[in-house]
């Protein structure tokens, strides 16, 4: 099925803390620090330019926004980027993929972070903030596994599957000890605790996804099909992928879907999913990269949306996944910021961009896709 419009890559700790609202860092010289008139320096060396694999772009102030699944990478790879690029300044605001594919099509930012892609009506919508010709096309650069947190005190190992998390999240079973959930979690003493499951309130390419999976795997026990505004009755609801999983963590019998970069940072316990595999499978970078690794292109050109099998049932593949994209004109962007977004964008789906991010909960991207990412990235005009 279509993927919607949506990447990382070891298993080291996260190493930096989430940045809410926008991201804005610069750094001030060449050698880290203030030169004497105050300004920093517009040219990096050869040398550090090297060491992130990228020419440096002409120097511009870029403003982006979006996705909140990309805010533990775009930090790491603005901060990497601008260190040796200090002439431009990025900032990367993470208000989610609605809003980001908003601000992008009203023409108020360079590029757009989302992990939905968009739909025909934007990309023609599009056309009226590219120039010469020009439309929007959906960049995929980062997966990631979107993991279910829950809340059960003294539970750390938890079992369910699609059409069980289908009627939680649809209001159906609303015990924890529901016999849906006993059957999947034999030995296990489950308490009488009443079901909080949460969902984001926010236009949200994660909701995009998580339904996605949910009409696909379980699409009996889901009616609503998948949307980035969430449909089912019921539930509570939060702002953005960092209110949710702080919701899950103080909430007792709360569960709720994000990137697993957020259940991580939060110390949340994250549910195993039975797929039909031998043995259900929890979600990692290694198991959601043995998913992503079976994604196809769906559209033609230089659109390049990626397509999952949510109801993969191979040993070790993760099925909730996500691909993050960067939205941005194949043609027509404002000339005062194309040198450096294509530069940028250059080194984050570059090798170095790629096998430098080292927070833990992204996922590897097939090499043919990424480097038919690179191939576009470089015709943008």
């Amino acid at each position: 099925m279509k993927l919607q419009r949506k990447s990382g890559l070891s298993t080291l700790a996260v190493g930096s803390a989430l940045v809410s609202g926008a991201l804005v860092l610069t750094a001030c010289g060449s050698k880290g620090g203030p030169q004497p008139s105050g300004r920093p320096s517009m040219a990096a060396s050869p040398a550090a330019t090297a060491a992130i694999g990228v020419k440096c772009g002409t120097a511009a102030a870029v403003s982006a926004s979006g996705s909140t699944a990309q805010e533990f990478a775009m930090q790491f790879w603005i901060r990497n980027y601008t260190r040796v690029c200090p002439g431009t300044r990025i900032s990367y605001d993470g208000n989610g993929s609605g809003a980001g594919q908003n601000d992008f099509l009203n023409g108020r930012t360079a590029f757009a972070g989302s992990d939905s892609a968009l739909s025909a009506a934007q990309i023609s919508q599009s056309r009226s903030v590219c120039s010469n010709g020009g439309h929007a096309v959906d960049l995929p650069v980062v997966g990631a596994p979107i993991a279910i947190g829950y809340n059960l005190p003294g539970i750390r190992k938890l079992v369910l599957d699609a059409p069980t998390l289908a009627k939680i999240f649809a209001s159906q079973i609303t015990k924890w000890n529901d016999p849906a959930i006993a059957k999947l979690n034999p030995g296990t003493k489950l308490p009488s605790t009443p079901i909080q499951a949460l969902h984001r309130s926010d236009s949200s390419g994660t909701t995009d996804n998580f339904t996605s999976y949910l009409s696909a795997a379980a699409a009996s026990a889901w009616p609503y099909g998948h949307n980035k505004e969430w449909a089912a009755k019921g539930g509570r609801s939060a702002k953005g992928s960092s209110g949710l999983a702080e919701q899950v963590k103080k909430t007792v019998g709360a569960i709720g879907y994000v990137e697993l970069t957020h259940a991580i940072t939060r110390n949340v316990p994250t549910v195993s999913i039975a797929t039909g595999a031998s043995t259900p499978v929890a979600p990692s970078v290694l198991t959601a990269s043995k998913a992503i690794a079976d994604a196809k292109i769906t559209d033609t050109g230089a659109d390049l949306v990626l397509g999952l099998d949510y109801t993969t049932r191979a040993p070790g593949a993760y099925p909730i996944d996500m691909v993050t994209y960067e939205i941005v004109c194949d043609k027509g962007n404002k000339p005062a910021t194309l040198s450096a977004t294509k530069a940028f964008l250059t080194y984050i789906a570059d090798s170095q961009g790629q096998q430098d991010l080292s927070f833990q909960g992204y996922a590897t991207l097939p090499a043919t896709i990424v480097e038919k990412v690179r191939n576009e990235i470089n015709t943008l005009s």
